[in-house]
């Protein structure tokens, strides 16, 4: 027996399945026994990077190194340190396994349209521009071997994952929500342009564009602010009605029995409660009351000023609410400010009402017309909406008006208060943690505000088919959902306040403003954290990181002969990554 031992190459094996071209570089040693010619496996180089393995193949089969004084030079430079950033911390939570348990291209894609929300969000067509080799923008799309994308892959991946939403969410109930366990729920809105769909209709407002059409989307979070699930309805349904959805996805969906929701006042209604809520086993809200019912308390003496004589927070009981607690709630520091308020606008009003009196009692051109006085009347006071605190006497010749004080002391006697109701009993949740949980619905609105606009832009809304829209809004709360664990990671860098759980043990009271830890308020004074580094916005660290370029380069005898070349990070790059769990070359 024979062997040829200079026989050593490199083997390159492509198979495809479902549709998938599967790629494996192996390094093999070929020899002859017996007339045949025989193969040995020596190394299985797949994962090398592509240039290395190139390398590897022209040197055995003899081609020269390029050394000595051969000059380097960068063919082209692509802004990679927040695609690495970003993308690894997705595999590293597991996101990218539990869109899919199996790779597959649409996989992939939405992975990439998951990162893109993420470090530069834009429309489809701008996600596939910033893709292509020839117009890339970062690195993206060589980590994940995306270079020959279509603009119909993109679409048809969207409706892949709208297909696995259930799913996905499924997942993510079983990782983030268990028996028992309170949840929050809150509803936003997007107005749209553009071609319209179902969906897309006239309603109530939330993001300053009431002339707009638009879509509602409700979300559900864990206690800690975690999106778990989100649901789009059309731009008319009203708040209470996408609140029956929610709780059929909790219980049926995600099988959870014992639940309770957290929602706002326009939410969990009374209405709610009495037809969809208080029949259903195992099921509990936490919510509060709206200004007018709790007027009715005030007057039914179920309220008094007394109960806070000791503390700031109490509770009551009302037939008004039978198997119901009441948290009673004063908070000084909000009735003071609404004193000063209310006395600035008062004053100006009498500014105002001062100016018709003068108008209507000048001997030139007096104001004249009972009709005309009051149309300037209501002009004047519309900015101020304090009309209803005062008393006017309007004639054709005459205009007077006086405070109505006792008016004014009624409101006042409601300034600080708030009511949280609940179905818990208080074994389960004290008066104290049942104030603390529906404080927690601001982490809901945070999600909403970094969706809708800081971070990810959900809109401008491109889609106009219902289930791209759908897809599109899904996508959003997957990049937010990635968001959330990058910025718990990197709280430190940011103007986030990283301790404030511990500072929160320092308050005296729930209904106190939530304080803000040492650590904060030095970061917001100082610009620095205690390490030296710059404190920034998540945009800002991510733009940051960008400048951490990958380089591809070659040697001038060479040009053909290419590999990848990391710029130098800097220390807050490095910080970065360490915070994140990730190797600085990933």
């Amino acid at each position: 027996m024979s062997k040829n031992k200079r026989a050593v190459h490199v083997a390159t094996i492509k198979k495809r399945h479902n549709g998938k071209t599967y790629v494996t570089h192996l390094l093999r040693h070929t020899y002859r026994e017996d007339g045949k010619v025989k193969h040995v496996t020596v190394a299985n180089l797949s994962d090398l990077p592509d240039d290395l393995i190139e390398l590897i193949r022209r040197r055995l089969a003899g081609a020269p190194l390029p050394v000595g004084e051969d000059n380097f030079q960068i063919v082209r430079s692509l802004p990679h340190g927040h695609v690495a950033a970003v993308l690894g911390t997705l595999k590293k939570i597991g996101l990218d396994r539990l869109i899919s348990s199996k790779p597959c291209r649409e996989a992939e894609l939405v992975v990439a349209m998951i990162v893109l929300r993420i470090i530069s969000p834009g429309s489809k067509l701008a996600n596939l521009t910033s893709l292509h080799p020839e117009t890339a923008e970062h690195s993206l799309a060589g980590e994940l071997r995306l270079e020959d994308i279509e603009t119909a892959e993109l679409y048809e991946a969207l409706d892949w994952l709208l297909q696995r939403q259930s799913r996905i969410e499924n997942k993510l109930a079983k990782k983030h929500l268990a028996e028992g366990i309170l949840v929050l729920y809150d509803v936003s809105s997007s107005y749209y342009t553009g071609r319209q769909s179902e969906l897309i209709r006239m309603g109530y407002s939330r993001d300053g564009k009431p002339g707009e059409p638009q879509i509602v989307y409700g979300l559900l979070c864990a206690p800690d602010g975690c999106p778990v699930a989100i649901e789009v309805f059309s731009g008319n349904t009203g708040d209470p009605t996408t609140f029956t959805a929610q709780v059929n996805k909790i219980r049926k969906r995600f099988g959870i029995q014992r639940v309770a929701l957290v929602g706002d006042r326009g939410m969990i209604t009374s209405k709610r409660i009495k037809e969809d809520l208080r029949e259903v086993e195992g099921l509990d809200w936490i919510t509060a009351l709206r200004a007018g019912s709790i007027k009715k308390l005030v007057n039914q003496k179920t309220i008094q000023l007394s109960l806070f004589d000791e503390r700031d927070l109490a509770e009551v009981t009302s037939s008004d609410y039978p198997g119901e607690r009441l948290v009673v709630c004063r908070n000084p520091l909000l009735a003071d400010e609404r004193v000063r308020k209310r006395e600035e606008l008062l004053k100006a009003a009498e500014k105002k009402l001062d100016a018709v009196v003068a108008a209507v009692s000048r001997d030139k051109r007096p104001l004249r017309g009972k009709d005309k006085i009051g149309l300037r009347v209501g002009r004047d006071l519309r900015n101020t909406k304090m009309q209803k605190h005062f008393e006017l006497t309007i004639k054709d010749v005459a205009f007077s008006y006086r405070r109505l004080d006792e008016h004014i002391a009624a409101e006042a006697a409601l300034d600080g208060l708030y009511v949280v109701r609940t179905s818990l009993p208080a074994e389960t949740l004290s008066a104290e943690q049942t104030v603390a949980a529906y404080k927690d619905l601001s982490q809901v609105e945070w999600a909403f505000r970094s969706m809708k606009s800081v971070d990810l832009k959900v809109r401008p809304i491109y889609h106009w088919k219902d289930d791209r829209i759908r897809a599109h809004v899904f996508l959003c709360m997957l990049a937010y959902y990635l968001e959330w664990h990058m910025r718990g990671k990197l709280a430190e860098l940011l103007f986030d306040d990283h301790h404030r759980k511990s500072a929160e043990k320092t308050r005296k009271s729930i209904v106190s403003p939530a304080p803000r830890s040492e650590a904060a308020k030095r970061k917001e004074r100082q610009r620095r954290t205690t390490d030296g580094f710059p404190v920034q916005s998540f945009q800002c660290l991510l733009k940051d990181l960008a400048t951490l370029c990958k380089n591809r380069v070659c040697w001038d005898s060479s040009p053909d002969l290419q590999f990848d070349q990391l710029t130098m990070p800097t220390d807050l790059q490095r910080r970065v990554y360490e915070l994140l769990g990730l190797a600085i070359s990933s």
